[in-house]
């Protein structure tokens, strides 16, 4: 098998290891789940991941435009990380490429790919990756 197959098996196996079992996780975290996968194979990938978070908290960490090219991935979903000042921050995307998604003129992977997927600027007194929700 290939290493891409691998990595999918390996990553469908960590998504639905609860599934028949009485035993529950409550977070699941990947980084770059389509790392050695064929760019057609991500929207399995992202139905994986949506299908499982029915169930279990997953964050994912990726790069990756292809990934991000998806129209159904909910813009409230999304979150912007910086590191300034030596402090990461992690915050809601900004009002205009909310405002770009919600009116579908471009795709998250298309902003991100033109340097245009920012965050917001933090709020007074907000901590560092306050409000951070990941939703479906």
């Amino acid at each position: 098998m290939s290493d891409g197959t691998l990595r999918a098996l390996a990553l469908l196996i960590a998504l639905f290891q609860h599934a028949g079992s009485d035993s529950r996780i409550s977070f699941i975290g990947i980084d770059e789940p389509e790392a050695g996968l064929h760019p057609a194979a991500t929207a399995v990938i992202l139905g994986a991941l949506r299908e499982a978070s029915d169930s279990v908290q997953i964050v994912v960490t990726s790069h990756s435009p292809d990934l991000l090219d998806n129209p159904e991935i909910p813009t409230e979903a999304l979150r912007a990380v910086s590191w300034e000042n030596g402090e990461t921050q992690i915050l809601p995307i900004d009002a205009a490429s909310r405002s770009a998604l919600h009116d579908r003129l471009y795709t998250a992977g298309e902003l991100l790919r033109m340097g245009q997927l920012n965050h917001g600027p933090r709020q007074r007194g907000e901590s560092v990756g306050s409000g951070v929700r990941i939703s479906r």
